[in-house]
């Protein structure tokens, strides 16, 4: 598996939703829920509609077994996220129990290759040349959590690491990026 970095900048982020958005409102709302949440592509490929929609609306929280407590985590889906899902979920054919993701050539959610191919042909239509993956997604939203004064204890928490050192390199913050942090989530 090759290493993927995050993306830094909020124009090419807006620049990827902008190509993703004109060509799937589905494939949109997989980059605004990944960029957003911070959920593993595995977890992200495996969502129901009903995890993420009461019916009517997006739900405020998503909810997810904890792979190290077996507990239930709770994910906020922030404005952007409930955004996506409104402009998405009313208007498909998905029934509560579909996969969010659903394959247009069966009942399964895209596999995490397509998931890669939409990923990876959305960045580099926007211009980016650093190696870009599902994984991608997640570490998008740690470096912009980290930025914006999201506590490393969090973070490392949400990624399951052991050290501020392993979250710092897997969310591609330099020593100088240490010092320059942000507080205002909103992706």
């Amino acid at each position: 598996m090759e290493y993927v970095v995050p993306i830094k900048e909020l124009e090419k982020i807006n620049k990827m939703k902008e190509i993703l958005e004109r060509s799937s409102r589905r494939d949109y709302t997989l980059f605004v829920i990944g960029i957003n949440t911070g959920i593993n592509a595995q977890d992200l490929l495996s969502l129901k509609v009903e995890e993420v929609w009461d019916g009517n609306q997006p739900k405020e929280f998503l909810f997810l077994r904890d792979e190290k407590s077996k507990g239930l985590k709770g994910h906020y889906l922030n404005s952007r996220v409930q955004e996506a899902l409104q402009n998405y979920l009313p208007y498909s054919q998905l029934k509560a129990g579909d996969y969010l993701f659903k394959s247009k050539k069966n009942d399964k959610p895209i596999t995490r290759q397509q998931a890669y191919r939409i990923i990876n042909h959305a960045a580099k239509a926007a211009g980016i040349e650093e190696k870009i993956g599902t994984h991608t997604m997640r570490k998008t939203f740690g470096y912009h959590a980290y930025q914006k004064g999201v506590a490393i204890s969090i973070l490392m928490s949400i990624f399951h690491h052991n050290s501020r050192k392993e979250t710092l390199k897997y969310i591609g913050i330099s020593e100088e990026e240490k010092k320059l942090v942000k507080v205002d989530v909103n992706l």
